[in-house]
Protein backbone atom coordinates (compact mmCIF):
# COMPACT_ATOMS: atom_id res chain seq x y z
CA UNK A 1 0.00 0.00 0.00
CA UNK A 2 1.36 3.52 -0.55
CA UNK A 3 2.09 5.69 1.64
CA UNK A 4 0.94 9.57 0.17
CA UNK A 5 -2.12 9.64 2.25
CA UNK A 6 -2.99 12.70 4.18
CA UNK A 7 -1.36 12.47 7.74
CA UNK A 8 -3.77 13.72 11.08
CA UNK A 9 -2.94 13.83 14.44
CA UNK A 10 0.59 14.96 14.53
CA UNK A 11 0.58 18.89 15.84
CA UNK A 12 -0.91 20.55 19.22
CA UNK A 13 -1.76 23.85 17.86
CA UNK A 14 -4.34 24.74 20.72
CA UNK A 15 -3.81 27.54 22.80
CA UNK A 16 -3.81 26.93 26.87
CA UNK A 17 -7.45 28.68 26.88
CA UNK A 18 -8.67 26.62 23.79
CA UNK A 19 -7.43 23.47 25.29
CA UNK A 20 -8.76 23.56 28.65
CA UNK A 21 -12.42 24.50 26.74
CA UNK A 22 -12.07 21.48 24.51
CA UNK A 23 -11.58 19.53 28.02
CA UNK A 24 -15.18 20.76 29.24
CA UNK A 25 -16.57 19.80 25.90
CA UNK A 26 -15.53 16.12 26.75
CA UNK A 27 -16.61 16.62 30.47
CA UNK A 28 -20.39 17.53 29.41
CA UNK A 29 -19.95 15.51 25.54
CA UNK A 30 -23.03 13.12 27.18
CA UNK A 31 -25.12 15.96 27.70
CA UNK A 32 -24.04 18.38 25.28
CA UNK A 33 -24.97 14.85 22.75
CA UNK A 34 -28.36 13.94 24.01
CA UNK A 35 -29.22 17.79 24.03
CA UNK A 36 -28.44 17.97 20.18
CA UNK A 37 -30.27 14.90 19.61
CA UNK A 38 -33.50 16.12 21.67
CA UNK A 39 -33.54 19.77 19.52
CA UNK A 40 -33.37 17.06 16.62
CA UNK A 41 -36.18 14.93 17.95
CA UNK A 42 -38.77 17.33 19.58
CA UNK A 43 -38.45 19.68 16.00
CA UNK A 44 -36.78 22.76 17.52
CA UNK A 45 -33.57 22.73 14.70
CA UNK A 46 -36.44 22.44 12.41
CA UNK A 47 -38.46 25.43 13.06
CA UNK A 48 -35.18 27.39 13.30
CA UNK A 49 -33.94 26.56 10.53
CA UNK A 50 -37.47 27.52 8.63
CA UNK A 51 -37.38 30.69 10.37
CA UNK A 52 -34.40 31.54 8.09
CA UNK A 53 -31.99 34.74 7.97
CA UNK A 54 -34.86 36.17 10.09
CA UNK A 55 -34.57 34.37 13.20
CA UNK A 56 -36.85 32.68 15.48
CA UNK A 57 -37.36 34.26 19.00
CA UNK A 58 -37.64 32.10 22.05
CA UNK A 59 -41.34 33.00 22.62
CA UNK A 60 -42.05 32.34 18.79
CA UNK A 61 -40.50 28.56 19.69
CA UNK A 62 -42.45 28.20 22.23
CA UNK A 63 -45.49 28.46 20.59
CA UNK A 64 -44.46 25.96 17.98
CA UNK A 65 -42.80 23.21 19.96
CA UNK A 66 -44.80 20.45 21.60
CA UNK A 67 -43.25 20.36 24.49
CA UNK A 68 -43.17 22.85 27.53
CA UNK A 69 -41.91 26.18 27.74
CA UNK A 70 -38.76 25.41 30.15
CA UNK A 71 -38.15 22.27 28.09
CA UNK A 72 -37.69 24.63 25.00
CA UNK A 73 -35.74 27.45 26.85
CA UNK A 74 -32.77 24.76 28.36
CA UNK A 75 -32.71 23.34 25.31
CA UNK A 76 -32.14 26.02 23.29
CA UNK A 77 -29.84 27.29 25.52
CA UNK A 78 -27.77 24.63 25.59
CA UNK A 79 -27.66 24.86 21.39
CA UNK A 80 -25.69 27.73 22.29
CA UNK A 81 -22.93 26.06 23.40
CA UNK A 82 -22.99 22.98 21.38
CA UNK A 83 -22.76 25.29 18.61
CA UNK A 84 -25.99 24.31 16.49
CA UNK A 85 -27.53 28.06 16.79
CA UNK A 86 -26.81 31.55 17.59
CA UNK A 87 -28.43 33.97 19.42
CA UNK A 88 -28.44 38.05 18.29
CA UNK A 89 -31.27 40.17 19.19
CA UNK A 90 -33.47 38.08 20.64
CA UNK A 91 -33.55 35.97 17.53
CA UNK A 92 -32.43 32.50 17.01
CA UNK A 93 -30.80 30.98 13.58
CA UNK A 94 -29.52 27.82 12.51
CA UNK A 95 -25.67 27.43 12.53
CA UNK A 96 -24.26 25.31 9.51
CA UNK A 97 -23.53 22.63 12.73
CA UNK A 98 -26.91 22.63 13.39
CA UNK A 99 -27.63 22.43 9.46
CA UNK A 100 -25.69 19.14 9.55
CA UNK A 101 -27.23 17.94 12.63
CA UNK A 102 -30.57 18.67 11.40
CA UNK A 103 -30.11 17.12 7.95
CA UNK A 104 -26.70 15.29 6.57
CA UNK A 105 -27.74 11.36 6.30
CA UNK A 106 -23.99 10.41 7.83
CA UNK A 107 -24.62 12.87 10.74
CA UNK A 108 -28.09 11.17 11.64
CA UNK A 109 -26.90 7.84 11.03
CA UNK A 110 -24.42 8.29 13.44
CA UNK A 111 -26.17 10.00 16.27
CA UNK A 112 -28.91 7.28 15.80
CA UNK A 113 -26.60 4.39 16.24
CA UNK A 114 -24.91 6.31 19.30
CA UNK A 115 -28.20 6.66 21.06
CA UNK A 116 -29.99 3.37 19.92
CA UNK A 117 -27.10 0.85 20.21
CA UNK A 118 -23.98 2.15 22.41
CA UNK A 119 -25.18 4.60 24.81
CA UNK A 120 -26.24 2.96 27.85
CA UNK A 121 -23.57 -0.03 27.26
CA UNK A 122 -20.80 2.69 27.30
CA UNK A 123 -21.07 3.09 31.03
CA UNK A 124 -19.09 -0.34 30.83
CA UNK A 125 -16.22 0.29 28.71
CA UNK A 126 -13.85 0.63 31.14
CA UNK A 127 -14.78 -2.85 32.11
CA UNK A 128 -14.58 -4.10 28.65
CA UNK A 129 -11.39 -2.97 28.03
CA UNK A 130 -10.30 -4.50 31.56
CA UNK A 131 -11.65 -7.60 30.95
CA UNK A 132 -11.33 -7.69 26.72
CA UNK A 133 -14.99 -8.74 26.13
CA UNK A 134 -17.99 -6.51 25.10
CA UNK A 135 -19.05 -5.70 28.60
CA UNK A 136 -21.50 -3.34 27.70
CA UNK A 137 -23.63 -5.65 25.42
CA UNK A 138 -25.52 -6.47 28.40
CA UNK A 139 -27.57 -3.22 28.14
CA UNK A 140 -29.29 -4.76 24.89
CA UNK A 141 -29.03 -8.43 25.86
CA UNK A 142 -27.54 -11.55 27.07
CA UNK A 143 -25.25 -12.65 23.89
CA UNK A 144 -21.80 -13.42 23.90
CA UNK A 145 -21.26 -10.66 20.63
CA UNK A 146 -23.69 -8.57 18.90
CA UNK A 147 -23.91 -10.65 15.93
CA UNK A 148 -25.76 -13.06 17.40
CA UNK A 149 -28.23 -10.84 19.27
CA UNK A 150 -29.19 -8.64 16.14
CA UNK A 151 -31.91 -10.95 15.09
CA UNK A 152 -33.24 -10.14 18.70
CA UNK A 153 -32.82 -6.70 18.70
CA UNK A 154 -35.95 -4.09 19.13
CA UNK A 155 -37.26 -2.62 15.92
CA UNK A 156 -36.05 0.66 16.74
CA UNK A 157 -32.21 -0.76 17.36
CA UNK A 158 -31.86 -3.01 14.52
CA UNK A 159 -33.31 -0.16 12.18
CA UNK A 160 -30.17 2.08 13.86
CA UNK A 161 -27.91 -0.48 13.77
CA UNK A 162 -28.67 -1.61 9.59
CA UNK A 163 -28.47 2.59 9.04
CA UNK A 164 -25.25 2.56 10.23
CA UNK A 165 -23.92 -0.06 8.80
CA UNK A 166 -25.47 0.35 5.49
CA UNK A 167 -24.82 4.26 4.85
CA UNK A 168 -20.99 3.46 4.94
CA UNK A 169 -21.19 0.44 2.46
CA UNK A 170 -24.16 0.54 0.33
CA UNK A 171 -22.53 3.81 -1.28
CA UNK A 172 -19.20 1.93 -1.70
CA UNK A 173 -20.47 -1.79 -3.72
CA UNK A 174 -21.94 0.27 -7.16
CA UNK A 175 -18.43 1.62 -7.20
CA UNK A 176 -16.42 -1.18 -7.19
CA UNK A 177 -18.64 -3.59 -9.59
CA UNK A 178 -15.92 -3.17 -12.32
CA UNK A 179 -13.09 -4.11 -10.44
CA UNK A 180 -14.41 -7.62 -9.36
CA UNK A 181 -15.97 -8.41 -12.59
CA UNK A 182 -13.21 -7.01 -14.22
CA UNK A 183 -12.47 -10.33 -15.25
CA UNK A 184 -15.04 -12.76 -15.93
CA UNK A 185 -16.75 -14.08 -11.94
CA UNK A 186 -18.54 -17.88 -12.37
CA UNK A 187 -18.62 -18.45 -8.69
CA UNK A 188 -17.92 -15.31 -5.92
CA UNK A 189 -17.87 -16.34 -2.15
CA UNK A 190 -19.54 -13.26 0.05
CA UNK A 191 -17.92 -14.00 3.63
CA UNK A 192 -20.18 -11.94 5.99
CA UNK A 193 -22.73 -11.28 3.84
CA UNK A 194 -25.11 -10.11 6.60
CA UNK A 195 -28.30 -9.42 4.86
CA UNK A 196 -27.44 -10.14 1.24
CA UNK A 197 -26.91 -6.74 -0.29
CA UNK A 198 -23.82 -7.41 -1.89
CA UNK A 199 -25.01 -10.88 -3.15
CA UNK A 200 -28.10 -8.94 -4.60
CA UNK A 201 -26.19 -6.28 -6.24
CA UNK A 202 -23.89 -8.74 -7.80
CA UNK A 203 -26.87 -11.11 -9.09
CA UNK A 204 -28.13 -8.12 -10.28
CA UNK A 205 -24.95 -7.02 -12.19
CA UNK A 206 -23.89 -10.46 -14.29
CA UNK A 207 -26.87 -12.28 -15.01
CA UNK A 208 -24.73 -15.34 -14.75
CA UNK A 209 -22.67 -15.31 -11.79
CA UNK A 210 -23.00 -17.65 -8.85
CA UNK A 211 -22.96 -15.97 -5.08
CA UNK A 212 -22.51 -18.15 -1.78
CA UNK A 213 -23.28 -16.28 0.95
CA UNK A 214 -21.52 -17.07 4.20
CA UNK A 215 -22.06 -15.97 7.35
CA UNK A 216 -23.83 -16.94 11.13
CA UNK A 217 -26.54 -19.29 10.86
CA UNK A 218 -28.85 -15.96 12.65
CA UNK A 219 -27.36 -13.65 9.99
CA UNK A 220 -28.23 -16.39 7.28
CA UNK A 221 -31.46 -16.25 8.31
CA UNK A 222 -32.08 -12.45 7.70
CA UNK A 223 -30.65 -12.73 4.42
CA UNK A 224 -32.84 -15.09 3.27
CA UNK A 225 -35.32 -13.36 3.95
CA UNK A 226 -33.96 -10.76 2.23
CA UNK A 227 -33.20 -12.39 -0.77
CA UNK A 228 -36.08 -14.64 -1.60
CA UNK A 229 -38.04 -12.00 -3.25
CA UNK A 230 -35.15 -10.89 -5.43
CA UNK A 231 -34.97 -11.59 -9.28
CA UNK A 232 -31.88 -13.61 -8.76
CA UNK A 233 -32.45 -15.44 -5.97
CA UNK A 234 -32.34 -18.84 -7.55
CA UNK A 235 -28.52 -18.04 -8.20
CA UNK A 236 -27.60 -17.28 -4.40
CA UNK A 237 -27.05 -19.96 -2.14
CA UNK A 238 -26.45 -19.95 1.70
CA UNK A 239 -23.54 -21.49 3.83
CA UNK A 240 -24.40 -20.98 7.32
CA UNK A 241 -21.03 -21.40 9.98
CA UNK A 242 -19.11 -20.15 12.66
CA UNK A 243 -16.02 -18.56 10.81
CA UNK A 244 -14.11 -18.66 14.06
CA UNK A 245 -14.42 -22.97 14.84
CA UNK A 246 -11.25 -24.46 14.19
CA UNK A 247 -13.17 -27.31 13.05
CA UNK A 248 -15.93 -25.71 9.98
CA UNK A 249 -14.08 -24.69 6.62
CA UNK A 250 -14.86 -22.82 3.61
CA UNK A 251 -16.59 -24.43 0.60
CA UNK A 252 -14.19 -24.54 -2.41
CA UNK A 253 -14.58 -23.72 -6.52
CA UNK A 254 -14.96 -19.88 -6.12
CA UNK A 255 -13.00 -17.52 -8.49
CA UNK A 256 -13.39 -14.80 -6.32
CA UNK A 257 -13.81 -13.93 -2.62
CA UNK A 258 -15.70 -11.43 -0.79
CA UNK A 259 -15.37 -9.45 2.02
CA UNK A 260 -16.39 -6.26 2.92
CA UNK A 261 -16.88 -4.36 6.23
CA UNK A 262 -16.44 -8.36 7.49
CA UNK A 263 -12.70 -8.92 8.95
CA UNK A 264 -13.02 -5.75 10.87
CA UNK A 265 -15.14 -7.97 13.26
CA UNK A 266 -12.53 -9.38 14.72
CA UNK A 267 -8.76 -9.64 16.59
CA UNK A 268 -5.23 -9.68 14.75
CA UNK A 269 -5.00 -13.12 15.13
CA UNK A 270 -8.87 -14.15 14.21
CA UNK A 271 -8.15 -12.29 11.07
CA UNK A 272 -5.13 -14.17 9.56
CA UNK A 273 -6.81 -17.09 11.01
CA UNK A 274 -10.07 -16.19 8.66
CA UNK A 275 -7.81 -15.35 5.75
CA UNK A 276 -5.68 -18.71 6.33
CA UNK A 277 -9.20 -20.86 5.67
CA UNK A 278 -9.92 -18.49 2.58
CA UNK A 279 -6.21 -19.11 1.58
CA UNK A 280 -7.16 -22.98 2.26
CA UNK A 281 -9.90 -22.96 -0.76
CA UNK A 282 -7.94 -20.54 -3.17
CA UNK A 283 -5.50 -20.87 -5.82
CA UNK A 284 -2.82 -18.90 -7.85
CA UNK A 285 -6.14 -17.81 -10.11
CA UNK A 286 -8.12 -16.37 -7.23
CA UNK A 287 -8.89 -12.98 -6.73
CA UNK A 288 -9.73 -12.29 -3.12
CA UNK A 289 -10.74 -8.58 -2.07
CA UNK A 290 -11.39 -7.34 1.33
CA UNK A 291 -13.19 -3.44 1.59
CA UNK A 292 -12.48 -2.05 5.20
CA UNK A 293 -12.67 1.64 6.05
CA UNK A 294 -9.11 2.12 7.53
CA UNK A 295 -8.70 5.11 10.06
CA UNK A 296 -5.60 6.14 8.18
CA UNK A 297 -6.35 5.84 4.45
CA UNK A 298 -8.84 8.45 4.98
CA UNK A 299 -9.17 11.44 2.95
CA UNK A 300 -10.63 13.95 5.86
CA UNK A 301 -9.63 14.17 9.22
CA UNK A 302 -13.10 14.10 10.03
CA UNK A 303 -13.46 10.87 8.53
CA UNK A 304 -10.48 9.34 10.85
CA UNK A 305 -11.70 10.61 13.99
CA UNK A 306 -15.40 8.39 13.53
CA UNK A 307 -13.29 5.61 12.49
CA UNK A 308 -11.31 6.06 16.05
CA UNK A 309 -14.18 6.30 17.84
CA UNK A 310 -16.66 3.40 15.79
CA UNK A 311 -13.32 1.19 17.24
CA UNK A 312 -14.51 1.87 20.80
CA UNK A 313 -18.31 0.39 19.58
CA UNK A 314 -16.02 -2.86 19.20
CA UNK A 315 -14.68 -3.25 22.14
CA UNK A 316 -17.44 -2.68 24.12
CA UNK A 317 -20.32 -3.71 22.68
CA UNK A 318 -19.72 -5.70 19.62
CA UNK A 319 -17.19 -8.50 20.64
CA UNK A 320 -14.51 -6.84 22.67
CA UNK A 321 -11.74 -7.36 20.62
CA UNK A 322 -12.02 -5.63 17.23
CA UNK A 323 -11.81 -2.13 15.60
CA UNK A 324 -11.59 0.16 12.72
CA UNK A 325 -8.05 -0.79 11.93
CA UNK A 326 -5.21 0.99 10.66
CA UNK A 327 -4.23 -0.41 7.15
CA UNK A 328 -0.78 -1.74 8.25
CA UNK A 329 -2.66 -4.39 10.96
CA UNK A 330 -4.50 -5.68 7.56
CA UNK A 331 -1.42 -6.22 5.65
CA UNK A 332 0.26 -7.85 8.08
CA UNK A 333 -2.31 -10.30 8.32
CA UNK A 334 -2.59 -10.66 4.46
CA UNK A 335 1.22 -11.80 4.69
CA UNK A 336 1.23 -13.56 6.99
CA UNK A 337 -1.77 -15.52 5.68
CA UNK A 338 0.56 -16.50 2.85
CA UNK A 339 -1.16 -13.76 0.56
CA UNK A 340 0.16 -10.51 -1.06
CA UNK A 341 -1.88 -7.44 -1.64
CA UNK A 342 -1.84 -6.40 -5.40
CA UNK A 343 -3.57 -3.47 -5.50
CA UNK A 344 -5.33 -0.75 -3.06
CA UNK A 345 -7.90 1.93 -4.11
CA UNK A 346 -8.53 4.29 -1.46
CA UNK A 347 -11.55 6.78 -1.10
CA UNK A 348 -14.47 4.78 -2.19
CA UNK A 349 -17.87 5.98 -1.19
CA UNK A 350 -17.67 7.59 1.98
CA UNK A 351 -15.07 5.97 3.65
CA UNK A 352 -13.76 2.70 1.75
CA UNK A 353 -10.58 0.93 0.68
CA UNK A 354 -10.61 -2.07 -1.51
CA UNK A 355 -7.58 -4.37 -1.04
CA UNK A 356 -7.11 -6.80 -4.09
CA UNK A 357 -4.82 -9.77 -3.00
CA UNK A 358 -3.73 -13.23 -4.11
CA UNK A 359 -1.79 -16.14 -2.66
CA UNK A 360 1.84 -15.85 -3.01
CA UNK A 361 3.44 -18.19 -5.48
Amino acid sequence: MTDNRPVYFTDDKLTALDARYEAQKLAFGPLAFQAARCLRKFGLLEIVSGAGRRGVTLEQLQAQANISDYGVRVLMEASLGIGLCTLNDGSYRLTKTGLFVLTDPMTIANFDFNHDINYQGFFHLDEAIEKGEPAGLKALGDWSTIYEGLSSLTEQQLKSWLAFDHYYSDGSFGLVMDKVFAKPVTRLMDIGGNTGKWARACVSHDDKVQVTLVDLPQQVALATQAIKDHAGAARVSFYPTNILNPELGLPKGHDVVWMSQFLDCFSDAEITGILNKVAAVSDEDTRIFIMETFWDRQKFEAGAFCLQQTSLYFTCLANGNSQMYHSDVFRRCVEAAGMEIVATTDDIGVSHTLLECRLVN
